[in-house]
């Protein structure tokens, strides 16, 4: 079917819309494909609803080529197998909850773990029922603080999500890698290039995360790759190396100093290298032998919450994202003046380990990050205004709580793995999979028989493609200063026929030609306008973004057309009789 501008339900714009922060939401707002209806919520246009339809289809068509079963479960959900999960409670404010009219309780789905469990444990009782990978294309819908980005992070999008169900953990890896392998060719197909790296488990549970990656500058997560070993981690999950605990015989005692008009770590060294009696006699202090006790209130999903300490090097910050990461389902809030002062032990500025502690009297507790080892040597708050503790060493002084890793990840830091330096970026979340183990099938008793007549916890894997995100994803990539580029898979057409001039000839070739690539098989956009100027007509073919566009004009005189290419810019000028045909051929290729 010939999609016809004349009558296509499409308004571009030429101004770019106020809230928009990134080029895939400027670019699909601007190009009518698709318009905001509330934040983070957003309608389809018929062009846009074709580019995402198509990339439904490629995500489709490798789960089925894997081997894995579609299904459709409702989007509006029960409370009561959330409730037996726990995540009824774990998800906090990031679920929609509402009443029927009989006051019973329901949610619509942030993800669908529990609804596969249920469906297989109602079905399947026998270790010969499986492995079972079963997968569906749904709508999701999450209560994002801070929606942004157009469709990049909405409050409803679409998620291809499955899960695999096996009797043991051999058979879970086997399912685990197949879908990881599925997934490699599907973010092929889209032509987006991906990072595989090491991510917290979150919400879901499990022995085993990984993130898929996408990288890009407008990236919402921050990965680190080793610049040696094949190691690759989402910043959250990065797991700082333990220091080895140093001996500290012979170590100056503990002693509290004066120290007036130091506001900044940077001023506290300077003071402490400038007196005499206060400097190192091995080396000049430095702001890593500094500790920095950041407090905050960590807040249960219930409502509970306690104040934490959190202790990092003095050169270092506190990375709210990764110790969020750390406390979930938990979250992380700045400590208040009331907290304070309901703990006056707590002096702001010259916090110290003497007053930290589950069992200190202002009753915080303290974790530190791993670097804040046994024998290690500090400067840190006493606890006084314009003071600070100096050779305070930790396990000989203090003893915290435990450990955390909460500071802020660097360029340089040493790889967990195998120590060389580490080097970030950003990146876009496009999948997500994870060794599930037995969490939902525990909480939701699915047993299976084994072969020799036991009962056994089935055990999943869970894995997630966002679909509606991998539009922008793919719009991000492929832009230009005037518009967007769909690679042609991707496009929601193939060609994009243009007609301009003041006579009937031009209009007649092109529909024309449109007729015959659409009996070829050459999904066509026809710019048919009477009423448009080519001015008009060439500026929304940028825009629009289908990868050949073909003019019909002045040079029909001469029994020619202009075919361009979208992605190049390079044209060439065609005999009428050879236009379908070599466009046949440039389509399939």
């Amino acid at each position: 079917m010939i999609l016809r501008m004349s009558t296509l339900f499409l308004r571009t714009l030429r101004e770019d819309p106020a809230d928009a922060e990134v080029p895939s939401h400027r670019l699909l707002v601007r190009a009518g494909y698709i318009r905001r209806v509330a934040p983070g919520i957003y309608s389809w246009l018929p062009l846009g609803w074709r580019t995402y339809l198509n990339v439904e289809r490629i995500v489709r068509e490798e789960m089925d080529a894997a081997g894995f079963q579609e299904v459709h479960f409702p989007a509006l959900l029960p409370r009561e197998p959330y409730e037996r999960t726990g995540r009824w409670t774990d998800y906090g404010d990031d679920i929609f909850r509402l009443k029927d009219r009989k006051g019973n309780d329901y949610l619509l789905g942030p993800t669908h773990e529990e609804m596969f469990t249920l469906a297989v444990k109602d079905l399947f009782s026998s270790y010969k029922d499986l492995p079972l990978s079963i997968y569906q294309i749904q709508w999701k819908y999450r209560d994002e603080p801070r929606p942004r980005a157009g469709i990049l992070r909405g409050r409803e999008f679409s998620m291809k999500d499955s899960y695999s169900f096996d009797v043991d953990d051999a058979g879970l890896e086997r399912s685990y890698h197949r879908h990881r392998e599925a997934y490699v060719r599907t973010f092929d197909r889209l032509g987006l290039d991906h990072v595989i790296v090491k991510a917290m488990a979150g919400a879901m549970g499990g022995s085993l995360s990984e993130e898929f990656l996408t990288p890009t500058e407008v990236g919402e997560d921050t990965y680190v790759r080793c610049t040696s070993c094949d190691y690759a981690s989402n910043t959250e999950a990065v797991e700082v190396p333990a220091t080895e605990p140093v001996p500290h015989a012979g170590l100056p005692a503990a002693h509290v100093e004066d120290t007036p008009d130091t506001p900044t770590i940077e001023s506290l060294v300077a003071l402490l290298n400038g007196r005499e009696k206060l400097r190192r006699d091995d080396r000049p202090w430095q702001a890593s032998d500094t500790l920095k006790n950041v407090i905050v209130k960590v807040v249960q999903p219930g409502g509970d919450s306690e104040l934490l300490a959190v202790g990092v090097p003095g050169d270092r910050e506190v990375d709210l994202k990764r110790l969020e990461a750390q406390v979930y389902p938990a979250t992380v809030q700045a400590a208040t003046d009331e907290d304070f002062a309901a703990r006056p032990e707590l002096v702001r500025g010259y916090i110290g380990p003497a007053a930290l502690g589950a069992d200190k009297p202002a009753r915080v507790r303290y974790l530190v990050d791993p670097r804040v080892a046994s024998g290690t040597r500090w400067v840190t708050g006493a606890n006084e205004p314009g003071k600070h503790v100096v050779d305070l060493v930790a396990g000989r002084d203090f003893t915290p709580d435990g450990t955390i890793h909460a500071a802020d990840v660097r360029d340089g830091d040493p790889c967990p793995r195998c120590g060389s330096a580490l080097a970030s970026a950003r990146g876009m979340e496009m999948g997500h999979v994870f060794a599930l183990g037995r969490k939902f099938a525990q909480a939701l008793g699915l047993t299976v028989l084994d072969e020799n007549g036991r009962q056994v916890v089935v055990t999943m894997g869970s894995y997630g493609i966002g679909v509606s995100r991998a539009v922008a994803a793919i719009a991000e990539k492929n832009h230009d200063a005037k518009g967007l580029i769909w690679p042609r898979e991707i496009s929601p057409a193939d060609v994009h026929v243009i007609a301009t001039g003041k006579n009937d000839a031009p209009f007649e070739t092109a529909e024309r030609l449109a007729a015959e690539l659409d009996a070829r098989g050459i999904r066509v956009l026809l710019d048919d306008r009477r009423g448009a100027s080519p001015g008009e007509k060439f500026n929304d073919a940028d825009l629009l973004g289908i990868p050949t566009i073909v003019t019909c004009g002045r040079r029909i005189v001469d029994g020619k057309v202009e075919i361009k290419d979208r992605r190049t810019s390079e044209r060439i000028d065609l005999p009428i009789a050879e236009v379908v045909d070599h466009l046949v051929e440039v389509c399939a290729s």
